[in-house]
């Protein structure tokens, strides 16, 4: 459980969400959204609309492993808890990986499931997609829909 520290803020194992986003913004350091916008900034609202220290950790850190160089053995070298490593793996969708096995393997892990809910809203906010043309908006409309379909589904079961 986090464990408070002289500063005010909490700590898994050592490893605060200061770290977390930390290692966040150095991991996503130039890159850009479809928007043309700083990209830290989706997985910065997306840890604001989780609660609880482990989910607003795995939040921050959720694109990292799946859209950086960055990698589970390097989040591990930098103090990132197992149990938070463990989230963002399951948030991580792999290269060729059908929609169906991501969204299964994130329904199965509870601080996955809260995080991938909260990111699928913030990927199909109207803020976010009225920003892209209209057929890039037709297709994530429906990637988005579809996601946060199979991960309800795979959540009931």
């Amino acid at each position: 459980m986090p464990q408070g520290r002289p500063d005010g803020s909490a700590a898994i194992a050592g490893f605060t969400l200061d770290d977390a986003v930390a290692l966040a913004r150095a991991a996503h350091d130039g890159q850009l959204d479809k928007g043309g916008h700083p990209y830290i900034t989706h997985p910065l609202r997306v840890m604001d609309n989780v609660d609880g220290i482990p989910a607003r950790m795995a939040a921050v850190l959720h694109d990292v492993i799946e859209d950086t160089p960055v990698g589970a053995d390097q989040l591990r070298a930098a103090g990132v808890p197992a149990r938070i490593v463990d989230a963002v793996i399951a948030l991580s969708k792999l290269p060729g990986e059908p929609l169906e096995a991501s969204m299964a393997r994130a329904a199965a892990d509870p601080i996955a499931l809260v995080v991938k809910r909260a990111d699928i809203a913030d990927n199909r906010s109207e803020a976010r997609l009225g920003q892209l043309d209209e057929a890039t908006q037709v297709r994530l409309r429906h990637k988005y829909t579809r996601s946060i379909e199979l991960l309800e589904e795979f959540a009931a079961h």
